[in-house]
């Protein structure tokens, strides 16, 4: 039998885990609360914890798991930027889900897009109130411009091929080209340069920390339409302000944000916003905001659950964890392991 404690556990999450709770001995153990260093107690006598991106799993948190007799640490997302994967090598292996539903983020980044550029959400308000004016609700056709992708992993292919179906010239830039897409590679300042639209589909790291800044968005096109479905700090909120308010960024599309993790995820109507660059960003008519709702489909949480108790039961089953992320460099496709055993 093994125990595993849930942080993070929305209702969607408790509804696609319960179907697994108890199948192959493990047992889940659900917390409404995030795990952070003042909560990471609840998981003793727990082998495995799942953890969600908003969770915090610094070296502080995991030496407590790690003293808690917590194994494993399954992610039940892609992202592992709040890993502090060297503080885990040698005390707690992690795992992740790499791909739930491309399609879900890659779709959610579409309707984000169509949504600002044609203004249906500013329209079905305005109709609400019996208001069927169309003045003020004039967008611009998505055929024939360029966007660029930024990042052409499982999520950034997806998008691209929408964004062929379109009709949209297509840029694109990754460190790993893959040259049967539909899309022409150029570099990052050209991509920025070029672009009508930049949408960003890349994991977050140390080098790409900020990279929608004040210089690149100085580089861009005056109106550029700027979507975010991967993780909040590749954009400078600040930087990305002064650019609306300039208008050198015609619109904003956003299901994420740096300071999200207190926010997101949560009921705050009831609340004054103490983000003042968000508070301001929401009073922008052309910023689109959304609660890192992009995953959030049927399939995305089945996918999710699945995958999650596959990489707790293969850790405990066998030599070969399935989805491990690499300690050594915090990179998996520089894994030198090859997946033969697992990291230590």
């Amino acid at each position: 039998m093994k125990n595993a404690a849930m942080f993070d556990t929305k209702p969607y999450d408790r509804e696609s885990f319960e179907k697994y709770n108890g199948k192959d001995g493990i047992f889940i153990k659900y917390f409404d609360t995030r795990l952070t260093e003042d909560t990471a107690g609840l998981a003793e006598n727990s082998d495995t914890v799942i953890a969600f991106v908003n969770d915090v799993l610094n070296a502080a948190v995991i030496d407590k798991l790690y003293g808690c007799g917590v194994k494993l640490i399954a992610l039940r997302c892609a992202g592992f930027n709040n890993v502090d994967v060297k503080a885990a090598f040698g005390k707690i292996h992690v795992v992740r889900v790499p791909a739930y539903s491309p399609y879900a983020v890659a779709e959610h980044a579409m309707a984000l897009l169509l949504t600002s550029v044609r203004r249906t959400h500013k329209a079905y308000n305005r109709i609400k109130d019996f208001n069927f004016s169309l003045n003020g609700l004039t967008g611009f056709d998505l055929y024939g411009k360029t966007v660029g992708v930024v990042g052409t992993g499982k999520i950034g292919k997806i998008f691209i091929n929408i964004c062929n179906g379109f009709g949209m010239k297509v840029i694109a830039y990754d460190l790993y080209p893959d040259k049967t897409l539909n899309a022409e590679y150029v570099s990052l300042e050209k991509l920025f340069e070029s672009s009508d639209i930049i949408s960003l589909h890349c994991p977050l790291t140390s080098d790409n920390y900020h990279m929608i800044n004040r210089e690149n968005i100085a580089r861009m096109k005056s109106g550029v339409v700027l979507i975010n479905t991967s993780r909040g700090s590749l954009i400078d909120a600040e930087a990305l302000l002064d650019g609306i308010k300039s208008k050198k960024i015609g619109a904003a599309c956003l299901d994420v944000y740096e300071e999200e993790s207190d926010i997101f995820f949560e009921d705050k109507s009831g609340h004054i916003m103490q983000d003042d660059v968000l508070a301001r960003l929401l009073t922008m008519p052309n910023v689109l905001l959304t609660s890192h709702q992009a995953f959030l489909t049927r399939e995305a949480l089945d996918n999710i659950a699945a995958t999650t108790i596959g990489n707790i039961k293969a850790f405990f089953d066998s030599d070969i964890p399935e989805n491990e992320i690499c300690y050594r460099c915090g990179r998996i496709e520089e894994c030198r392991k090859e997946r033969k055993e697992k990291c230590f």
